[in-house]
């Protein structure tokens, strides 16, 4: 249930109105940040799992970790790269098609922006003169195609700076299970710490991940520990498993 408040009210000024739409309008890159941390943190401690229940050493573990932690980083960036970039190129493909129908169909076109703002309860005089204004600007017209006949999202994210925060996400918070083998010199210490150290990251990227959705942070922070506990547990199975078939009963 909301309530009303002051900082509701305050929220609804001219200013801030037009602050928040601006702001609304570009691309947040928190949420490849937050999703590229919990894919690195989930997967890397997946092969610490899996190796130590395979009983590797510890520095087996640190170059599988590593090898794992860089590949599938620069594989999950490379990604998202790819994905931005279809987005984008997709934008300036329906662009240019918008951009052609305008010149050789202008009469069809209007009749498109005439129907959807129909479509949303607008009709007589006042739905004339909404036509006559967007038409009479070609860009404006050309984007509210965009985004109202394709659902376009015309402040796309720019793919390079897409991939990087995707990378170095992946990489920080994917970085954390393997932090106890660099310096504990018992392989049991060195998987309880990095089980509890890996807990609390699932649990605080969680948190972000729920603030960027808009969902409730502690849930969602407890959603992504067990998911990712799960995935862990599986991997530690698999290497249990694994272990006793080379080795024989």
């Amino acid at each position: 249930m909301t309530y009303y408040s002051s900082d509701l009210e305050s929220e609804h000024k001219k200013e801030a109105i037009k602050k928040r739409l601006r702001y609304r309008k570009a691309y947040n890159y928190v949420g490849d940040s937050v999703l590229g941390g919990i894919d690195g943190c989930v997967t890397t401690f997946a092969v610490v799992a899996g190796a130590f229940g395979a009983h590797f050493p510890g520095y087996v573990i640190i170059i599988m970790g590593f090898a794992n932690l860089i590949a599938d980083g620069f594989s999950m960036a490379v990604s998202n790269y790819l994905r931005a970039k279809s987005e984008r190129d997709q934008v300036q493909e329906s662009r240019e098609t918008e951009e052609f129908h305008i010149d050789y169909i202008p009469e069809g076109e209007r009749e498109e922006i005439r129907q959807i703002y129909r479509n949303k309860g607008l009709t007589g005089e006042i739905l004339e003169n909404v036509v006559q204004a967007i038409t009479k600007d070609r860009q404006l017209w050309i984007n509210t195609m965009l985004t109202e006949e394709y659902g376009l999202q015309l402040e796309g994210p720019n793919p390079i700076k897409a991939g990087v925060v995707t990378f170095v996400s992946f990489i920080t918070v994917g970085l954390v299970p393997l932090i106890p083998f660099l310096f504990y010199q018992t392989s049991t210490n060195q998987f309880i710490v990095s089980v509890l150290i890996t807990i609390v990251a699932f649990f605080l990227v969680g948190i972000a991940r729920g603030v960027v959705l808009g969902r409730q942070p502690i849930r969602s922070g407890i959603i992504s520990v067990v998911s990712g506990s799960g995935a862990a547990s599986l991997a530690f199975i698999v290497g249990v498993l694994l272990r006793r078939y080379s080795t024989g009963p």
